[in-house]
């Protein structure tokens, strides 16, 4: 089928995804506001002073804040549904905005980055979950690229935007992505597959009708009743994903979550200007920023396209040789910075090159396929305690791994912690190769027997 037809067709559903992924775009920009407020934060100028042991905190304390959003999402998925759950993370990112607009003390920042991280965490809980349930099969893998496409669309925003704003302009400012996403989605439908679980048939029928654009949906209404009848014999519970028979999914999210995690895409991008002061070439450190936001959402876009069609699997190995390469070159860099009577001026461009290099090979598999994958391996009946797992493990790994990166950064120098992360990415590389499988193109039902080792014609 030809892009265009495609697009036709499942228009609908693009619409409905988009329209959801709106609140990723919303809290990474929550995110990557680090990046151009922690050099004015620790300016001698700086509106609320900081010493750069707080500003790591300033980081990290967004991942702690994740740990909780799973547990929010947990609760309210399967009661009050997959889209008002999604609505719902407004709230916390218009507060803390207030209070980094308001606040003049540290304890402001802090208490922002935790309600930020609660956002963002029960976004990216919940989003894969309501992209996995409304698109058809042949287009499930390029919805769930959307996540990232809207992430990555955020950091460019916030690399363009916030460089030049004055800090507490910037704030209100930010306020914009809350109110976008809430207006494009409140008008979208509930994911079938939950209202028919609340045995609301009629509306999950209008929502079909609505995203298949065909008046005919009975058929796929039995079909996913059917799979919900099978999923709530044994019903869910977050235990349950431990049971043997799920062996296989936890495994797939254990590499996924090393792969993504190690490899230290947030640590880098939330200290983009400060590694960037680093680099000695002729652009200045929020240019080169702003470069890397655009080449990052560039570099998304091609997955949206190719992942229904390559395939999920070289996607991914193909993502960490290329990130794991940049990172290494970008280490290889800042070590023969170290040395003495080695003038490295002329090798700033090989840096840059090296970070863009990371971005570009990260975004194509890492950053996008991931959730895909992560959308599709496990039943309804257990789908959203498997996607808390996955996000409460990354917050683990991401705080512990911005703690790293500033503690190796600011005591050793930047090569350790890129050597670091570019090993990593090799042993995930090598883990994606031994233990995820081709799932492209197959139903929900059949990817879970593929993930579980039956056979599948």
């Amino acid at each position: 089928m030809s892009i265009v037809k495609l697009l036709q067709t499942h228009r609908n559903e693009f619409v409905a995804s988009l329209a959801a992924t709106l609140c990723l775009f919303m809290v990474i920009t929550t995110n990557a506001w680090t990046s151009p407020a922690l050099p004015k934060l620790l300016a001698d100028d700086s509106p609320v002073p900081i010493t750069e042991d707080e500003g790591s905190w300033i980081v990290a304390i967004l991942a702690i804040g994740g740990l909780c959003g799973p547990i929010v999402a947990g609760v309210t998925v399967d009661r009050i549904g997959r889209k008002f759950t999604l609505l719902a993370t407004f709230v916390p990112v218009v507060i803390g905005w207030t209070l980094v607009g308001l606040g003049d003390a540290v304890g402001y920042l802090y208490a922002s980055r935790f309600l930020f991280g609660l956002s963002y965490g029960t976004a990216y809980s919940v989003s894969p979950i309501y992209l996995g349930e409304i698109a058809s099969d042949q287009i499930r893998g390029t919805a769930g690229t959307f996540i990232t496409v809207m992430a990555k669309l955020g950091y460019m925003a916030v690399y363009c935007i916030g460089p030049y704003v004055e800090y507490y302009t910037y704030a209100w400012i930010s306020m914009a992505a809350p109110a976008i996403f809430v207006l494009c989605f409140f008008w979208m439908p509930e994911s079938p597959h939950y209202l028919i679980e609340k045995q609301k048939d009629a509306e999950a029928a209008k929502s079909l009708r609505w995203l298949r654009r065909r008046s005919s949906v009975s058929e796929e209404i039995n079909a996913i009743r059917t799979s919900i009848q099978q999923a709530s014999a044994n019903r869910g519970s977050f235990r349950e994903l431990f049971d043997p028979q799920y062996r296989n999914n936890i495994r797939i999210v254990l590499v996924l979550v090393f792969a993504m995690q190690f490899t230290a895409l947030l640590p880098i991008l939330s200290y983009a200007q400060t590694i960037f002061e680093k680099i000695s070439i002729e652009l200045k450190p929020e240019e080169m920023s702003i470069v890397l936001g655009a080449v990052q959402f560039l570099a998304v876009l091609f997955p949206a396209v190719l992942v229904d069609r390559v395939g999920r699997r070289p996607l991914l190995l193909i993502s960490t040789a290329g990130a794991s390469l940049g990172l290494l070159a970008a280490a290889a860099y800042f070590a023969v910075e170290t040395a003495d009577n080695i003038d490295t001026t002329s090798l700033g461009w090989l840096a840059f090159v090296a970070l863009l290099l990371f971005i570009v090979f990260y975004g194509l598999g890492l950053a996008t396929v991931s959730f895909a994958v992560l959308s599709e391996i496990f039943p309804v009946n257990i789908r959203a305690f498997a996607n808390a797992l996955f996000t409460i493990l990354s917050a683990l790994v991401l705080f512990v791994m911005v703690k790293v990166f500033q503690l190796t950064l600011d005591n050793v120098g930047p090569y350790l912690p890129f050597g670091m992360f570019g090993v990593f990415g090799l042993i995930g590389g090598a883990l994606i190769y031994a233990y995820i499988p081709e799932t492209k193109g197959r139903s929900l039902d059949e990817v879970q027997r593929i993930v579980s080792g039956k056979r599948v014609d």
